[in-house]
């Protein structure tokens, strides 16, 4: 974690007369798990939308791996190494599970969707495959239609899927969402086999998720940044405990 991957400098996003965001400034380290907490209506996930290029911000900069893409549209911030799960990384469920990581590998390589015949046999698609279902625990799923699969399973491809992309940066928006405790303590097993190997920005509700995984926290209050921090400061912050985790069960 010696140096900033990705920062964002007052931004800014109103929606009619809702600041979502207001003249909020971060920084995100290199191979660091970063947890964003909050409230619902805090802003959380409109500032990953305006890290991911979903919609821009109205005031401020982001910038990542050194240069600026405050206005760079989605597909250039992952050409960049800037990935989403979970919304950007949408499965086909008629697909299989490998099918689904090939489809990501593909467009990372740039070239066109040779579908299966030939792509099934092709060592270049086939191998980073392997590697992204490996990652994620779901080799032996492979040939398994993404219908199929289970809510915490379909959550892995998910992540398969972007980590095809060889992202620098991954965000990831309430991974545990809709979660049994079995399916979440599968996930958090996994993104703790990720963590420091990538950079990862999360949010997330599950409170006993973030404090295991994260190497700091920031806490967002109605669109502002009220504390940053490692986990155990934040759970021992006065500000932080009344406005958000004093309230958390």
């Amino acid at each position: 974690m010696s140096d900033i991957i990705l920062r964002t400098i007052g931004l800014g996003k109103r929606f009619g007369g809702l600041q979502a965001t207001s003249n909020l400034s971060l920084d995100i380290m290199r191979n660091e798990t970063h947890a964003l907490i909050g409230p619902n209506g805090a802003g959380k996930t409109t500032l990953i939308n305006q890290l991911h290029g979903t919609f821009f911000p109205d005031e401020g900069s982001v910038i990542f791996d050194g240069a600026e893409i405050t206005r760079d549209p989605v597909h250039l911030r992952a050409l960049r190494g800037l990935a989403r799960s979970f919304q950007i990384s949408q499965v086909v469920p008629d697909f299989t599970v490998q099918q689904n990581v090939a489809l990501a590998v593909q467009a990372r390589q740039g070239h066109s969707y040779r579908f299966w015949r030939s792509a099934a046999n092709d060592e270049r698609l086939q191998a980073p495959v392997r590697e992204a279902l490996d990652l994620v625990d779901l080799r032996g799923q492979a040939h398994t239609q993404a219908a199929r699969l289970s809510h915490g399973e379909r959550r892995q491809l998910e992540i398969a899927i972007a980590l095809a992309m060889k992202p620098s940066l991954l965000l990831l928006d309430e991974p545990m969402a809709g979660m049994g405790r079995n399916e979440s303590l599968r996930l958090v097993r996994l993104l703790a086999e990720l963590k420091g190997k990538y950079t990862i920005v999360m949010v997330e509700h599950d409170m006993d998720a973030v404090f295991s995984l994260a190497d700091r926290v920031s806490v967002l209050v109605q669109g502002r940044l009220i504390a940053t921090g490692t986990p155990a400061a934040i759970r021992a912050d006065a500000a932080v405990q009344a406005a958000y985790l004093g309230h958390q069960h």
